[in-house]
């Protein structure tokens, strides 16, 4: 955690985020000492040079079938846990929150609609998608046991995750919709 936020505070951020409550005066003894200032707007870095053409450059890279699968499954498991009142989730050893969400379903989304192809040159269309949907929801259920999987609300989550990822328009933000499953659920009689 320390080496993190060296980094972090050296790389001028302002501030930083962490897991747990134990973390925080680690986190503000590093900032404290390596950011003396309230912030450091001012800083530049000048080891780093950015062109515009830096900028207007897509990055390369090879869309794989784990990928996708990791996009799926990462996606589904923080949408059922935001359903549930967690904004910050573990998953597979790394801390998620709504930013990680909302990549996952909007890369699916974009590969759908432009039919990108994995590296094997499989074209990602709704066939693969929801083959990959079903197998990744049985992963999790295997994963986590049937009586926490079914306990919960990952059929809202699985359902929101699909429909964003397939939708003609994309949603600006995932949790637009999550938020009428919230309400949709306080309209209910108890």
């Amino acid at each position: 955690v320390r080496g993190d936020k060296e980094r972090e505070a050296s790389d001028g951020h302002d501030g930083t985020w962490v897991a747990h409550p134990g973390q925080v005066p680690v986190a503000m003894e590093v900032f404290d000492r390596l950011m003396p200032e309230a912030n450091q707007v001012g800083r530049t870095l000048d080891n780093l040079v950015v062109t515009e053409r830096d900028l207007l450059q897509l990055p390369n890279g090879k869309i794989t079938e784990a990928g996708l699968r990791s996009n799926i499954s990462v996606g589904i498991q923080y949408i059922e846990s935001w359903l549930r009142g967690q904004g910050c989730v573990p998953l597979y050893n790394l801390m998620e929150d709504a930013a990680t969400a909302e990549i996952s379903r909007a890369q699916v989304w974009q590969w759908l609609k432009h039919r990108a192809q994995l590296d094997d040159g499989r074209v990602i269309d709704r066939a693969l998608f929801d083959q990959l949907l079903a197998e990744e929801t049985r992963g999790i259920e295997k994963e986590l046991g049937v009586a926490r999987f079914t306990g919960v609300r990952f059929d809202d989550a699985i359902r929101l995750f699909a429909d964003l990822s397939t939708a003609g328009d994309f949603e600006e933000f995932l949790t637009l919709p999550a938020y009428g499953l919230l309400t949709d659920d306080e309209a209910r009689p108890g």
